[in-house]
């Protein structure tokens, strides 16, 4: 795969292209476990499902839809990932990362990534959304080894601001414009753990995630936010935290339950990012 990664992406973006009518989105979503239903209002949309796209690959986890929406948002262009890959469904990290480097191919210049994760901060409540400030890689691999291409971006590039100052500016203004609304929500922020699933974390592994400075962990974001930062995106990230994951009073926790909890959030999450979005506009 890695001969034709970058010729890959070429053909997929073209095909994608060739769908859209000379739409360009300027703004790449990627809808965490449960979060996708923002993709259901994108305004003048064109769907297209992963299955059709030359060399995309496929989710296979309950809540990830598989599709891409391309149309507007409060008028805003946008580019909707309606599912994700992950690490431990058995992609490489390339694969993960596959659909940014599209993006950035159909001219897109923002990405917001989404999650759904687990609070090891003892001040966040399962329903809360957490603003990513930097995240730890602990999933033992990074998207980037192997050959770099330098029209794409620079062998070793800089995350010391991996996610735009500017962006969480933004979110947490749009986020002060909910009080006082229908849509309660409150935005915490924090620090991304990021681990390779898909087993989730002992009490021990927990308690050393949270002395190391994490604040909330979950088995996705961070390859997509170094691919990000390699080709020249700007970059925020928002966490669902849909349960508490504090090592010394750990209990039980499927992904159904997961997923309950992101539904429930769904409507100030989707309420949240149509404000980003008009703001940006």
């Amino acid at each position: 795969m890695e001969s034709h990664y970058w010729e890959h992406i070429k053909q997929s973006a073209e095909y994608i292209r060739s769908r859209i009518d000379g739409m360009r989105p300027a703004t790449g979503l990627v809808l965490g476990s449960g979060l996708g239903d923002l993709a259901e209002q994108v305004e003048e949309a064109v769907y297209l499902d992963y299955v059709e796209i030359p060399h995309f690959p496929l989710p296979t986890v309950e809540g990830h839809a598989g599709r891409l929406a391309i149309g507007k948002l409060e008028e805003h262009p946008v580019i909707v990932m309606q599912g994700r890959f992950h690490y431990y469904e058995g992609y490489s990290m390339k694969q993960v990362v596959f659909p940014v480097y599209i993006m950035k191919e159909l001219g897109v210049e923002t990405l917001i990534l989404t999650n759904a994760a687990g609070g090891m901060n003892r001040a966040f409540e399962p329903g809360n959304l957490m603003l990513i400030k930097d995240h730890i890689n602990f999933t033992g691999s990074n998207p980037l080894i192997g050959p770099n291409d330098e029209a794409v971006g620079p062998r070793f590039p800089d995350l010391s601001e991996a996610y735009s100052r500017r962006l969480r500016d933004l979110i947490r203004d749009a986020a002060e414009e909910l009080d006082g609304t229908t849509f309660q929500l409150t935005l915490q922020e924090g620090v991304y753990c990021g681990i390779s699933g898909p087993s989730y974390m002992t009490p021990s592994e927990l308690t050393m995630l949270a002395n190391l400075g994490g604040d909330a962990v979950g088995m996705s974001t961070v390859a997509e936010a170094i691919a990000a930062r390699h080709c020249g995106l700007e970059l925020a990230g928002i966490s669902c935290i849909t349960d508490m994951a504090i090592g010394e009073e750990l209990e039980a926790l499927s992904h159904e339950q997961v997923v309950e909890v992101a539904n429930r959030t769904k409507p100030a999450f989707a309420e949240l990012i149509r404000r980003v979005l008009r703001r940006m506009s």
